[in-house]
């Protein structure tokens, strides 16, 4: 009975830590795929600066450059993933949504209506982060608000 639940016991210490495993293998291998995508955006940025007509598309180079920005923030998030042992911090989402929701203004503007609501979702986004940076990262436990102090 004991050599059955010994072995319980380590399945249960080995499934977290295989899942974890191919959790950071998957994170790796996106992060040089982004890499990658960031590389071929800088290069696409030269094309248009060298080979650009006197005419050239601003609205192009500005989504090129907000799709850099992105690939930039998640490889970022992913580098602060490792770094602050396994954890997503929550603002590299909002801006992560921020620059995606200003890309997509600068891009799709013809509909004033989907416009505004976009700017309201940058709204939203801004004021969360807000919210985020004045609420204190320590949570007081429950026990010590709980104990009365004499």
């Amino acid at each position: 009975m004991k050599q059955k639940n010994t072995t319980y016991l380590q399945l249960i210490k080995a499934v977290p830590k295989s899942l974890q495993l191919f959790l950071n293998v998957c994170l790796v291998l996106l992060a040089l795929i982004l890499c990658f995508l960031l590389f071929k955006e800088l290069i696409e940025f030269l094309k248009i600066l060298l080979f650009a007509k006197e005419d050239g598309d601003y609205k192009l180079f500005l989504a090129n450059i907000l799709i850099f920005f992105l690939y930039f923030e998640f490889i970022t998030m992913i580098i602060k993933y490792f770094k602050e042992d396994y954890h997503f911090p929550l603002r590299y989402f909002i801006y992560i949504g921020i620059t995606a929701m200003i890309r997509l203004i600068i891009v799709e503007h013809d509909h004033p209506l989907n416009t505004l609501i976009y700017s309201l979702i940058i709204l939203i986004l801004i004021i969360s982060y807000f919210i985020i940076n004045i609420t204190p990262l320590e949570r007081p436990t429950r026990s010590s608000i709980l104990i009365k102090k004499d």
